[in-house]
C-alpha cells in the first residue's frame, strides 16, 4: 500500500529518529489518487467508460488538440493548423521528433490510421458520431495532415481533443485495452485489477523537464466510507470525483486538506427507454417528470452539493435556459396522468450502476414514484452489466446515469439504436443545424431551442448537474477544480516545497 506517511513506531528508538531527521528530505515525486470507478479497458477509442479518459487521455495517449480548464482548445500533437475560408478543410502541422513509448516514431500516417480506424464501418468507437463530418484524411507529408469535412462542424477542434480521437499506432493498437502505448508524458506501468493502476514518467516526452511526478498511482475505491478512510490515513493524496458529499465538512475542517467544489459537463438524468412501453408515451414521461422532486433528490443524494437542471445542458454554459418550472413537483397530477395512461399500479424496473449519485437518487425516486402510484423496483447492477445490458442492449425501463462528455446534446440525434430509444426527425434536423453553426451567438440560440425541445418532449427526467467534488492534500498543486472535459493532465501536478 503506497503511503507518504511514516509512523514513529516504525523507527527503532530516538537515536534512529535523530538520524532520520538529520537527512535532508528528498523531493516528493509520486502521488496516489483515488478513483471510484475502475475502467473495464484502457482504450478510450473502444469503450465509453469515463474512468478511461481520467487515467489515459492526454496522460498516456495524446490527440491532435487538447483543452485547458477554461475549455479553450490548444495544440497538442498538432502544433498548429489552418482552416480554409469555407471552413471545410483543416491542415494540421504535426510536432516533430515525437516517439511512442515503445520507441516507434510518430508521424502523419499514425493520424490517418487512427481516424480511418475510428470511421471504419466496423468501428467500435464509443463516439463514432464525432467523425461523421469527416470526408477524407490525407497525408501531405510525414508532418502534415489534411482533413476535409463534408459539412461545417462547430465542435470539430474541440472533439479532436477527446479520448475517442486519441492518436494510436498500428504497431501497438491491439495492446491498448490492457497496456496502452502512446506519446504522452506518462507510460503505462502496471494494473492490478480491483486494486490499483500505476503510471510512470516518460523520460522521452518532449516536455519531460516540466513533469514533476515520476509515478502516479490510481487506487480504485468505490465505497465512500473507505475513500474517506484512505484519505484520512494518508494512503491517498487526493480523491478527485470524491463520492461522499456528506463527508466533505470533515475535510473542510481539517487543515491537511483542500476541498474543491467545481462544475462538470455531467448531466445526471433519470433515463427512460423511449422505445419501450410505457415510455413510448409522452404523457407517461411527463407524469414521471411531475413525480420527481429534484430538491429532495439533491438534498438526499448529494447533501445539497449539486445544481438542479430542467434539460440536457449545464447551468454554467452560455446557452443555458432555466426550465425548472416546466414540470413542478406534483405527485397528485402525476398520479392522474398515470391512471389516464393505464399504467397506475404497475411495476417499472429502475436499474442503476454502482455510483453513489445513482444508487442514492434511485432510492429517493423510488419513493417519489410510489407516491404517484408507480411501483419502481430498484436493481443495483455492476458497471460491466450496465454497459452490456443497458447501454448496448437497451434492456431496461429506467436508469440513472451522468453524461459527462461536453457538447453531447447530439446523443438525442443518434436514433433508436442508442440506449435512449429516442428518435425525432425534428430534433435531428435541429442538432444538424447546431453542430454546423460556427457563429457562437447563433449556435447558442439554437442550443436554447434544443433544451426547450427535449424538456417539452420529456425524453428523460433531468435531475442535476454532477459537481466536481475533490479532496486534496493541501500541499498538492496543479490540479483542476472543474472538469470541462473527461480528462485532466497529470503532467501539471507537483508538491509545494
Amino acid at each position: 500500500m503506497f503511503s507518504r506517511s511514516l509512523s514513529l513506531t516504525h523507527l527503532a528508538g530516538s537515536a534512529a529518529l535523530v538520524a532520520f531527521l538529520a537527512v535532508p528530505a528528498a523531493a516528493e515525486t509520486s502521488v496516489s489518487l483515488g478513483l471510484q470507478q475502475e475502467p473495464t479497458t484502457l482504450d478510450p477509442t473502444s469503450d465509453a467508460t469515463a474512468a478511461i479518459d481520467g487515467i489515459v487521455t492526454h496522460n498516456v495517449l495524446e490527440s491532435l488538440t487538447t483543452v485547458n480548464e477554461a475549455g479553450e482548445v490548444l495544440p497538442d500533437l498538432a502544433e498548429s493548423w489552418e482552416i480554409s475560408d469555407d471552413g471545410l478543410t483543416y491542415t494540421f502541422r504535426l510536432v516533430q521528433g515525437v516517439t511512442y513509448h515503445d520507441g516507434t516514431g510518430f508521424d502523419a500516417e499514425d493520424v490517418k490510421f487512427s481516424f480511418d480506424r475510428a470511421m471504419a464501418e466496423d468501428s467500435v468507437n464509443p463516439t463514432k458520431s464525432i467523425f461523421k463530418p469527416i470526408a477524407s484524411v490525407m497525408v501531405i507529408d510525414p508532418h502534415t495532415v489534411e482533413i476535409k469535412l463534408s459539412d461545417k462542424d462547430a465542435f470539430f477542434l474541440f472533439n479532436l481533443s477527446r479520448g475517442d480521437a486519441s492518436i494510436v499506432a498500428p504497431e501497438s493498437v491491439e495492446a491498448n485495452k490492457t497496456a496502452p502505448v502512446g506519446t504522452g508524458p506518462f507510460r503505462f506501468d502496471s494494473w492490478t485489477r480491483g486494486d490499483r493502476l500505476t503510471l510512470v514518467k516518460n523520460p522521452d516526452y518532449r516536455a519531460a523537464d516540466s513533469v514533476a511526478m515520476d509515478k502516479v498511482v490510481f487506487r480504485f475505491i468505490s465505497d465512500p466510507a473507505a475513500a474517506s478512510a484512505a484519505l484520512l490515513a494518508g494512503e491517498l493524496d487526493a480523491f478527485p470525483g470524491f463520492p461522499a458529499p456528506e463527508m466533505l465538512p470533515q475535510f473542510e475542517a481539517d487543515p491537511r486538506f483542500a476541498v474543491t467544489v467545481g462544475s462538470t459537463e455531467g448531466e445526471v438524468i433519470l433515463a427512460m427507454n423511449n422505445a419501450k412501453a410505457p415510455f413510448d408515451n409522452i404523457e407517461v414521461r411527463r407524469a414521471v417528470n411531475l413525480a420527481i422532486d429534484r430538491a429532495a433528490i439533491i438534498d438526499g443524494a448529494m447533501y445539497g452539493r449539486a445544481t438542479p437542471i430542467g434539460s440536457f445542458y449545464p447551468p454554467h454554459g452560455p446557452a443555458y435556459v432555466d426550465l425548472l418550472d416546466k414540470y413542478p413537483h406534483d405527485p397528485a397530477k402525476a398520479r392522474e396522468m398515470f391512471e389516464a395512461a393505464g399504467v397506475a399500479g404497475t411495476t417499472m424496473t429502475l436499474r442503476v450502476p454502482p455510483f453513489p449519485y445513482a444508487t442514492r437518487s434511485a432510492e429517493i425516486i423510488q419513493a417519489q414514484l410510489a407516491e404517484a402510484g408507480i411501483d419502481a423496483k430498484v436493481e443495483n447492477v455492476e458497471w460491466g452489466f450496465w454497459i452490456d445490458e443497458i447501454y448496448k442492449k437497451q434492456n431496461y425501463d429506467m436508469t440513472i446515469i451522468a453524461h459527462t462528455s461536453p457538447n453531447d446534446m447530439g446523443n438525442f440525434a443518434r436514433g433508436k439504436s442508442y440506449f435512449y430509444g429516442f428518435e425525432d426527425p425534428e430534433f435531428t434536423a435541429l442538432w444538424d443545424a447546431i453542430s454546423t453553426e460556427t457563429d457562437p451567438d447563433k449556435r447558442n440560440a439554437l442550443l436554447k431551442q434544443g433544451q426547450e425541445f427535449l424538456t417539452d418532449a420529456a425524453v428523460h427526467g433531468f435531475l442535476f448537474q454532477l459537481p466536481a467534488l475533490g479532496v486534496y492534500d493541501a500541499r498538492l498543486q496543479g490540479y483542476w477544480t472543474s472538469a470541462p472535459v473527461l480528462y485532466e493532465p497529470l503532467a501539471d501536478l507537483s508538491w509545494a516545497e
